[in-house]
């Protein structure tokens, strides 16, 4: 009981990351149970997997409505879900540094809308998916689209990876990305359009309601130019040092009338009279 207490506690004293991350785990955990009370009809999804996992019609989405979100707090696997607990802790963390919690919940909720979208859309147009059915479940979009949207607000942030070093936060968002645009023509297809679909909704959303201008997509084609020497690099510096060499001669020029009218021209060392003279000759 101590240990259903605990978790009670950390659910209530957790941030709006450690709430959904125990939700996610709660469901998987409900999941397995189901599925152990069903053995004897292996093969068939349990019955919590059947009634909010999102079906790849829009007959189906009309018939359980709900899915549409609920498919993103549930998981294929322990793997699934272990990855995308930790990728939520750190993504959403760094969120929550710049935006409200209830903001990170907006993205998660809608992120998974947008990305269960995209998933049926894919699934009915597409002729990849052609006389093949499937059903989606996983919290990918909606994590796809707190990371884009913190991307977007701040692409040259700067991450510390082991072994590598600082990495900047678009670097990560287009392995990211790349890796589920090369999943489109994979086995999990349909979940590479669903986590596309979140990460649009973040990418779109940050840079609408901030008002920035589109400068990941900048940096993404950065990677394939060649970068140009300014030849009026040098100039630029000079300029800067011949606007500031005024205030400064200013300043010792001030410091030392400063020390005449205290101590007297007598008691200026010979840099400081030939300093002083040179100034009265411009």
């Amino acid at each position: 009981m101590s240990i259903i207490n605990d978790i009670k506690r950390r659910y209530i004293t957790g941030n709006i990351v450690e709430k959904l991350i125990l939700i996610n785990i709660g469901v998987f955990i409900l999941t397995v149970l189901a599925g152990l009370f069903q053995k004897p009809y292996a093969g068939e999804l349990n019955f919590i997997a059947t009634w909010f996992s999102l079906d790849d019609t829009v007959n189906g989405l009309l018939t359980k409505p709900w899915s549409i979100i609920t498919y993103g707090f549930l998981h294929a696997g322990f793997i699934h879900i272990l990855f995308n607990c930790i990728a939520l802790y750190f993504i959403g963390n760094l969120f929550t540094q710049y935006f409200t919690q209830k903001q990170l919940l907006n993205f998660y909720i809608l992120g998974t809308l947008f990305g269960g979208v995209l998933y049926i859309f894919s699934q009915s147009f597409f002729p990849l998916f052609e006389g093949k059915n499937s059903y989606l479940v996983g919290a990918s979009a909606g994590i796809s689209a707190i990371f884009l949207g913190i991307a977007t607000y701040m692409p040259n942030y700067e991450l510390k990876f082991p072994l590598i070093g600082f990495v900047k936060l678009w670097q990560v968002t287009a392995v990211w990305i790349l890796l589920d645009v090369i999943g489109l023509v994979g086995s999990n297809a349909g979940g590479s359009f669903a986590h596309l679909g979140g990460a649009l909704f973040g990418f779109l959303y940050v840079n609408k309601a901030s008002n920035k201008e589109i400068t990941l997509l900048d940096n993404l084609s950065s990677l394939f130019k060649r970068k140009k020497k300014s030849p009026l690099k040098t100039v630029y510096k000079s300029k800067e040092k011949r606007k500031s060499s005024p205030d400064l001669n200013q300043q010792q020029v001030d410091k030392i009338l400063d020390k005449i009218s205290k101590s007297g021209y007598d008691t200026l060392s010979k840099a400081e009279k030939d300093f002083l003279f040179r100034q009265g000759k411009k």
